[in-house]
C-alpha cells in the first residue's frame, strides 16, 4: 500500500514566536480591559459594559430610539441575549419597547430620561477609565496605528453576506 502524501498546503499555519507573543498579549490585555470596564460600570452604574453600550447606542440615535433588530447588529450581540438584556433595563427603568409603526412585527428600544440621566452621571467615570486604560498609555502615533489595526481586523471578520448570529 502507497504512503499517503500530505500536500504542504493543507498543513497548518503554525504562528511564529512573535506572532503568538502578540496573539497571547492581545487576549491578555483585551481581558483585562474588559473587566477593568465592567468593573467601572457595576461600581459606578450597577451594570456590565454591554448593558452601557446598549444605552449608548440608543442615546445616539435619532429620538433615542432603534430598532430592535439594528440596536442587535450595532452592539454585536444575538437577539436573544438583546432581548434579556433590554428586559433587565427596561426592569430598571433606563429602558422601554414600543410597538415599531412601520412594522408590526418589530420593536423599538427607547432610552428613557431615567436612562439617559443615568449614563449622563456614568459616561464621565467610563471615560476616564478607558482614557486611564488605553490612550494616556499610547503616544498619539500609536493611538493612530491601533485605530488602522482595529479597523483592518474588523472589517476581515464581517464580510460582505457573512454569516454573522447578530445579523439573524
Amino acid at each position: 500500500m502507497e504512503a499517503k502524501k500530505t500536500d504542504p498546503a493543507d498543513q497548518p499555519r503554525w504562528l511564529s514566536d512573535e506572532e503568538q507573543r502578540t496573539w497571547r498579549a492581545y487576549l491578555h490585555a483585551t481581558t483585562l480591559l474588559e473587566d477593568h470596564l465592567d468593573r467601572q460600570l457595576q461600581r459606578d452604574a450597577g451594570m456590565p459594559h454591554i448593558y452601557y453600550a446598549l444605552l449608548i447606542q440608543l442615546s445616539e440615535a435619532p429620538r433615542r430610539r432603534l430598532r430592535m433588530t439594528v440596536l442587535a447588529q450595532q452592539t454585536k450581540i444575538t437577539r436573544s441575549r438583546l432581548s434579556h438584556a433590554i428586559a433587565r433595563l427596561e426592569r430598571n427603568g433606563w429602558v422601554r419597547r414600543e410597538d415599531c409603526a412601520s412594522d408590526r412585527r418589530g420593536q423599538n428600544a427607547v432610552l428613557t430620561d431615567e436612562g439617559y440621566e443615568v449614563l449622563r452621571q456614568t459616561a464621565p467615570g467610563h471615560v476616564a477609565a478607558v482614557r486611564s486604560a488605553i490612550f494616556d498609555r499610547l503616544t498619539p502615533e500609536q493611538v493612530a496605528r491601533l485605530g488602522e489595526i482595529c479597523a483592518i481586523v474588523a472589517e476581515g471578520l464581517q464580510p460582505e453576506g457573512a454569516d454573522l448570529p447578530w445579523l439573524r
